[in-house]
């Protein structure tokens, strides 16, 4: 039994996940104390509660403290049975998080799986759909299995009533070495926006012209919804590199102005592009999984966030894969998997 405390690095809901996703591979079982020991509500969430329980159905496990606030969950994982899912977060609980804790068991499986995901699509503290299709997934692509994934319905923050699809083909992951991120090749920016004035998507857009003023006209659209799919906003910021894809978001909250929300985003964007690194933050903490995983391989990434340190200490609990953090000769941070 690998025991956890949930409220050390990052002390949130990833804990849980990787756990979960490492423990159907390994076979090892787990029990974390303290869950989300570090967040303002600890204990689980509805939307952490559903990714265990995904788990636990894929991979025929036995769990304990399954349910809302419980604060000590223990998990026994069984045998990984691939075939079709369909599992409901309700509310906005993230569909994407859902994703991550059970792809890498599938990935690994003996058949194809098919996933239908119903939540919050896009919504605060989870990578929007968009990021996973078109950051995530082609680097899982590139290591052998076959993942296509496909948007039915939006869901934002709290209304939720997203869905997602998704088809697994499996295969062993194969290590690759992610140096760097090439040249820029095309970059563009998109507002989403349902039941909503378009006054606020207009006015991030205005923002974000000031930021990229050497951006041509139809690298900026606005995209409205049917008004049953909202009230929610988002910025999504493109940047397509000779090597991967990086998409920086905001989302609409109370208290934040359009523009100061395109700045940030259009910050965060400008930072990654200057860097040169493989991934950005949020997408460095993605890999640890299926590099771990493949056993072999490396990537760069801007300055390590807590997310992607966290997963590493919780990756090593479960492989033997070495994992090295370092500086490469150009400033990078590179993540090397032996």
């Amino acid at each position: 039994m690998i025991e956890i405390d949930g409220s050390e690095g990052e002390g949130g809901g990833q804990v849980v996940r990787n756990s979960c996703a490492l423990s159907l591979v390994t076979g090892k079982p787990f029990r974390i104390a303290n869950v989300r020991g570090k967040r303002s509500k600890p204990g689980l969430m509805r939307q952490h509660v559903t990714a265990v329980e995904a788990a636990a159905r894929i991979g025929n496990a036995e769990v304990e403290g399954l349910e809302v606030g419980s604060p000590e969950i223990t998990f026994r994982p069984g045998r990984v049975e691939p075939g079709e899912y369909h599992f409901s977060v309700g509310t906005a609980g993230s569909t994407g998080l859902v994703l991550q804790t059970v792809l890498m068991p599938l990935v690994l499986a003996d058949r194809p799986s098919r996933l239908v995901l119903e939540g919050g699509t896009h919504n605060m503290l989870a990578p929007p759909f968009d990021f996973i299709e078109r950051t995530f997934l082609p680097v899982i692509n590139r290591m052998g299995p076959k993942i296509e994934a496909r948007l039915v319905r939006h869901g934002f923050y709290p209304r939720g009533g997203g869905r997602i699809e998704v088809d697994i083909t499996p295969a062993p992951l194969r290590p690759i070495e992610c140096p760097e991120s090439g040249a820029l090749g095309y970059a563009s920016a998109q507002v989403v926006f349902a039941g909503l004035p378009s006054e606020i998507a207009l006015r991030m857009m205005a923002r974000l012209r000031k930021d990229f003023p050497d951006w041509p006209e139809e690298a900026f659209s606005l995209r409205e919804l049917p008004a049953d799919q909202g009230p929610g906003i988002i910025l999504m910021i493109e940047a397509r590199k000779d090597a991967v894809t990086e998409i920086a978001s905001g989302f609409g909250q109370l208290g934040v102005t359009a523009e100061r929300l395109a700045k940030t985003a259009a910050g965060r964007l400008k930072g990654y592009v200057e860097s040169g690194a493989f991934a950005g933050p949020y997408l460095a903490d993605q890999l640890v999984l299926p590099f771990v995983l493949a056993g072999g391989g490396s990537f760069t990434t801007v300055k390590p966030s807590g997310h992607l340190l966290t997963g590493i200490d919780i990756a090593r609990r479960f492989v033997g894969t070495r994992i090295d953090l370092g500086l490469t000769d150009t400033g990078h941070h590179q993540v090397t998997f032996a």
